[in-house]
């Protein structure tokens, strides 16, 4: 196993005008990591995932993926901007981003748009894209499903649908923001039973979610999130069996 770690971030900050969001988040995720990040809306959850792929460029700060930092240069606007988009774009392609409303193309196929990224940004043959298609679809139980369009599909099938979207470019980690927020609760399980089963595989995930009792279930980690700060992180057993922050206590009785 590679001892990089696979995501590294350092004193983290992101500024929307004049609305500080992240104020100086650090951790480090190693390969095989599950870490679970939790907090009440507005803490800053989703923008540092989006921060970890780029979707969002941070106001300062560093983030590394498998050891090599983004490199970034100051913006007209102030912050920080890529100053390669190419290695953007490279560095992205190893992170599996699975977001709340899918974001599937409604136009194509499941098997399309489990094929685009390898075929279009990894270049990959198209035959065997489709063969790694195939089996990842099978893999999320949706074998059957390959030649549907997605309005078609339930809201439980198109996040699996996402998620072999993912697993199709065999990424370094996988990024999960709120996988289950957009789904009818009956649907809920058939998508964390499959995040469950990668989690048991070794990959690698950083989990924003509400589902308590899946972080503490699944992730080896977790970090609670208030207002932009990382305000206590430890083992699920540690945070939800003995957190010390006074705010972690009143949420967890909030939300469990």
């Amino acid at each position: 196993m590679d001892d990089k770690p696979a995501i590294r971030i350092r004193d983290l900050h992101k500024r929307f005008g004049d609305l500080e969001v992240l104020k100086g988040v650090s951790l480090t995720a190693h390969p095989g990591d599950v870490i679970a990040i939790i907090g009440g809306s507005g803490s800053g959850k989703s923008t540092l995932l989006r921060c970890i792929n780029m979707l969002e460029h941070p106001t300062s700060g560093q983030i590394a993926i498998q050891g090599e930092g983004y490199r970034m240069r100051p913006a007209r606007g102030g912050g920080l901007e890529p100053a390669d988009r190419k290695q953007v774009q490279r560095i992205r392609a190893q992170l599996g981003m699975v977001f709340q409303n899918f974001n599937l193309w409604p136009h194509r196929t499941v098997l399309e748009n489990v094929t685009e990224a390898p075929i279009h940004v990894l270049g990959q043959p198209r035959a065997q894209a489709i063969d790694r298609a195939r089996q990842v679809l099978a893999r999320v139980g949706l074998a059957e499903k390959a030649d549907t369009h997605p309005i078609h599909l339930s809201g439980g099938q198109q996040q699996r649908a996402a998620i072999a979207r993912v697993l199709a470019v065999d990424p370094l980690a996988m990024l999960f923001d709120e996988p289950t927020s957009a789904l009818d609760p009956e649907l809920v399980g058939e998508v964390l039973g499959v995040i469950r089963d990668l989690a048991r595989e070794g990959r690698t995930m950083i989990l924003v979610t509400h589902e308590m009792a899946f972080a503490r279930d699944v992730a080896n980690r977790v970090i609670y999130l208030r207002d932009g700060r990382i305000e206590e992180e430890g083992t699920p057993e540690q945070l939800f069996g003995d957190p010390q922050s006074p705010h972690l206590k009143q949420f967890i009785r909030s939300v469990m």
